[in-house]
């Protein structure tokens, strides 16, 4: 197993879809990973050399922020939002969806399942 930026990544994966398993990459930031470090995206993660490993390490570490930096700086972005009492601050003190979703019979993963429950019939 590979293991970058503090993920352990599994060897059969190809790299693209491996690199994923990193909080703040998707595909098409893995792709542009791969290009700029010269990587074929038909390789596995078990298939690459340790200079590739480091290679693909180094540029991350240098050029992204991942893990639990990103998740830091989500997490102060929310919490000064809600700070300065704006509208989304306000939506994400009350857990409710905060980008113009209609609540009245969805977000159920937001609000739980307080409302669905209901009152029993006799």
């Amino acid at each position: 197993m590979a293991r970058i930026a503090g993920v352990d990544i599994p060897n059969n994966k190809k790299v693209e879809i491996g690199l994923t398993h990193i909080y703040g990459v998707g595909r098409h930031l893995a792709m542009s990973i791969l290009k700029e470090t010269n990587i074929s995206l038909e390789k596995r993660i078990g298939d690459l050399t340790e200079t590739e490993i480091s290679e693909i390490r180094l540029y991350i570490e240098a050029n992204l922020k991942v893990e639990g930096d990103l998740r830091k700086d989500i997490a102060l972005n929310v919490k000064r939002l809600m700070e300065i009492n704006c509208y989304r601050g306000q939506r994400h003190k009350m857990h409710l969806p905060c980008r113009g979703q209609k609540t009245r019979s969805n977000a159920r993963t937001r609000r739980g399942l307080a409302g669905k429950r209901g009152i029993k019939r006799k």
